[in-house]
């Protein structure tokens, strides 16, 4: 449980305080550098002026080589909160910017900036903040941070971070302690300049707002004691203590602890406690940004051992080579076995690699030990276990421990003992017996500790930035996939509707084929059924209406049509001798047709002669008169032509030959379709015998025995003229139902019998019926036509 305020209060007014376990009370030996005033260095050749000079990032430079600078003036800058710039220490050029050995542990070089300085020492324009309590805090802090402000107790943090209170801050602690042996700087300072270093306290106390301000100066400190009492009596909020010296009182965690009773958690903050600390060189620096307006550019360094002629405190520019100030003290390098120079004190320093390392901002003291001034054998033997070391730790740790794992690389086991809790006082070292190096174990392992995880940071930034990197571009993949499968989508679809289209193209022009075919075969079918002479046909003579034809035509024209497809489809693969088989008997057929169609055509002539000659007859029954009682027939008139008469003769026999011509026509043109062969014209009075159900072809009969027949036909054509005229004449003696009309003579129908008097077989197929329908409307035109010409002979004949 943490004390009270008012009891902790209570406790430092009555000078009583705390402690902290371990500690050493080592030989001091202050008295070698505090008797002398604060001195400053002439101006060194040239100023070594590192970038980085504090806990933190490092700025970028604004100057370039060959660049003229002024005193005060910024080097760098940086946006960067954890990070402060540098300032050319006095007026120069800008002679190189490069890599160089640092005050650092480790020697590594780092970049700085070298200004050879012109010897005139002119300052840049200051801002001074004079009435700062009237102005915001964060003009103050803007000051604080941009004069280049880092604590000067050696920690180096930025000043204007620490000045940020973001708790309730009870006590403010002014640490002026300076417990390491033989440093004297804060002593000097404190002497010298109480009244700038109280300006600083005020700054900070209007910043803070803190309930209390404690000055802590260690009893061994009696000037400085009564230097900060005295400018600090006028303020009741600040309270000057001193504490018993004891080594490490002045580390920040023990400080606290021995004024306020309060321990820092391993983790925390001396903020979370309640309290603050500042060092009073920072204060110092804190009044001269604000108050005077100037950077930091020179702090208060030690020059002291035996090795020294002239020890002393100086004040040291910034980028001061340690080389001048060695030169400044009359460095005895006779009085050392070996050259040594440590910057520091003897529990915390460190050896410098070179002396040409410049002085920084935390460099408060430089260190250089005669023969056997101090213990510098460096023999180191092995651990004896007997945890003097454990007993003076003053942040109650276990230093053997940590030091075995340290030395054998076990960094886990070395970080479990809290060793970074360790402050590197060196207490343990100074007591252990085999003069065994600790604090340098620690600050090694520590190193390697931070360049570990540096590099796991890295590496697990870069594995951040891997599977960001993969996410992406997996996703970026799964886009593009996307995108493919949408584009192949759409171009699939419009493939298909292409390929639809196409298809119904297709379909279109196949069909467009089709009626085509069809109807060029329904021309072709009507072509070869009709006669070639189109002038003798007329279309009021047709049997069949028009529009049934153009049926009939359009059936045949599909029924052809689809024949073909099937015949593509399915018999595309027959050989020759089946294409020759089929062609056979569909000529059969053919011939077959064409035979009765011109039979049936002979005797739709005959037919058609004799009402021809019957009609004839009936227009002169009126003047007919009876002539000879064997033939039965009236005379003729005197203006139409008798039986006997060679006009009647004359006019049925060539009626007789029309039907014959007409016939023998249609029966060649059928033949020769079916053949495909030219016959040879034969005469007018040709006819054509036929065969009853026979293959045979169908030749032109030109015998006596068909003569005999076409006279037969004539002469009854004209006996049935004069009856028909005698029966229109006398209607008495009109034929009775018994009585042999020219339709029931055998004469009648020559061409359904044979040669030998056999009735014919007819064939009574659909395409048999069509043809013999085709073929009977030719005759009936052929006759009309022969008619007209006979009606014109008749007419030309009476003229004559």
């Amino acid at each position: 449980m943490q004390n009270e305020f008012s009891q902790i209060l209570d406790r430092i007014d009555q000078q009583k305080f705390w402690t902290f376990p371990g500690g050493v009370n080592p030989d001091y030996r202050k008295q070698l550098s505090n008797q002398t005033e604060i001195t400053s260095l002439p101006l060194p050749p040239k100023l070594v002026i590192p970038v980085r000079q504090h806990i933190g990032t490092a700025g970028s430079c604004l100057v370039s080589v060959g660049d003229a600078v002024l005193k005060g003036q910024p080097l760098t800058s940086s946006p960067n909160p954890f990070s402060v710039p540098i300032h050319a220490p006095t007026s120069g050029t800008v002679t190189a910017i490069e890599d160089c050995t640092t005050a650092h542990p480790s020697g590594l070089p780092e970049l700085c900036v070298i200004i050879e300085p012109d010897g005139l020492d002119t300052w840049t324009a200051l801002q001074p903040l004079h009435d700062y309590q009237q102005l915001d805090k964060k003009v103050l802090l803007n000051a604080i941070c941009d004069a280049g402000i880092a604590g000067m107790g050696g920690a180096g943090f930025p000043t204007h971070i620490k000045s940020t209170a973001r708790k309730p801050v009870e006590f403010l602690i002014i640490n002026g302690v300076e417990c390491e042996p033989y440093i004297t700087a804060d002593d000097r300072l404190m002497r010298e300049h109480a009244w700038q270093i109280r300006q600083g306290v005020d700054i900070l106390h209007h910043l803070i707002a803190p309930k209390v301000i404690v000055i802590a100066i260690e009893d061994n400190k009696p000037q400085a004691f009564k230097a900060m009492q005295k400018v600090c009596a006028d303020n009741a909020h600040i309270r000057v203590v001193q504490i018993p010296t004891k080594y490490p009182a002045g580390g920040e965690k023990q400080l606290i602890q021995v004024l306020t009773g309060r321990e820092v958690p391993r983790t925390g903050l001396p903020a979370d406690v309640g309290v603050m600390m500042f060092n009073v060189g920072t204060c110092y620096a804190i009044a001269d940004a604000v108050l005077y307006g100037k950077p930091l550019i020179q702090r208060v360094v030690t020059l002291t051992g035996e090795a020294l002629q002239k020890p002393q405190n100086v004040w040291a520019l910034i980028g001061t080579p340690i080389q001048q100030l060695l030169n400044h003290a009359h460095y005895q390098i006779k009085r050392q076995k070996t050259p040594t120079v440590i910057m520091g004190g003897p529990m915390m320093g460190f050896t410098l690699p070179s002396v040409d390392v410049p002085v920084v901002k935390i460099t408060n003291c430089i260190l250089v030990p005669a023969k056997k001034e101090l213990n510098m054998s460096q023999r180191e033997l092995a651990c004896i276990r007997c945890s003097a070391c454990a007993d003076v730790c003053p942040a109650s740790l276990l230093p053997q421990q940590m030091y075995w794992h340290s030395k054998a690389g076990e960094l886990d086991k070395a970080e479990d003992y809290n060793l970074f809790d360790c402050i590197e006082c060196g207490a343990c070292a100074f007591v252990c017996p085999s003069e065994i190096p600790l604090v340098h174990y620690y600050r090694k392992a520590k190193s390697q500790i931070r360049i570990q995880r540096d590099e796991k940071d890295k590496a697990e930034k870069s594995r951040q930035r891997f599977e960001a990197r993969k996410a992406r571009l997996e996703k970026e993949k799964q886009e593009r996939e996307a995108k493919h499968q949408k584009a192949a989508a759409a171009r699939k679809q419009v493939k298909q509707t292409s390929d639809d289209d196409s298809n119904s193209a297709k379909d279109k022009v196949a069909a467009a084929l089709a009626r085509a075919k069809a109807k060029k075969a329904s021309q072709s079918d009507i072509t070869a059924s009709t006669p070639e002479d189109p002038a003798t046909t007329s279309p009021a003579d047709n049997v069949e209406p028009a529009d049934n034809k153009a049926k009939v035509a359009a059936a045949v024209a599909r029924a052809k049509a689809k024949r073909a497809r099937q015949t593509e489809d399915n018999d595309g693969s027959a050989d020759k001798d089946t294409e020759t088989e089929n062609k056979a008997t569909t000529s059969a057929d053919t011939e077959r047709q064409a035979k009765v169609a011109a039979a049936v055509a002979r005797a739709k002539a005959k037919k058609a002669a004799a009402q021809q000659s019957n009609d004839t007859a009936q227009s002169d029954t009126t003047r007919a008169q009876p002539e000879d009682s064997r033939a039965n027939v009236p005379q003729a008139t005197d203006n139409a032509p008798t039986e006997d008469s060679p006009e009647a003769q004359r006019k049925a026999k060539i009626a007789a030959a029309v039907a014959r011509a007409k016939a023998k026509k249609a029966g060649t043109h059928s033949n020769t379709e079916t053949e495909h062969t030219d016959t040879k014209p034969e005469s007018a009075d040709a006819d054509i015998d036929t065969s009853s159900q026979s293959n045979s072809k169908v030749t032109i009969d030109d015998s006596p025995e068909a003569r005999r027949k076409a006279k037969i036909a004539a002469a009854v054509a004209r006996a049935k003229a004069k009856k028909a005229a005698t029966q229109q004449a006398s209607p008495d003696d009109a034929p009775t139902p018994g009585n042999n009309t020219p339709e029931d003579t055998p004469e009648a129908q020559p061409a359904e019998t044979n040669n030998d008097g056999d009735a014919a077989t007819t064939d009574t197929s659909p395409a048999a019926q069509r043809s013999a329908k085709i073929a009977a409307a030719v005759a009936r035109a052929k006759a009309k036509k022969a008619q007209r010409e006979n009606q014109g002979n008749d007419e030309g004949n009476t003229d004559a």
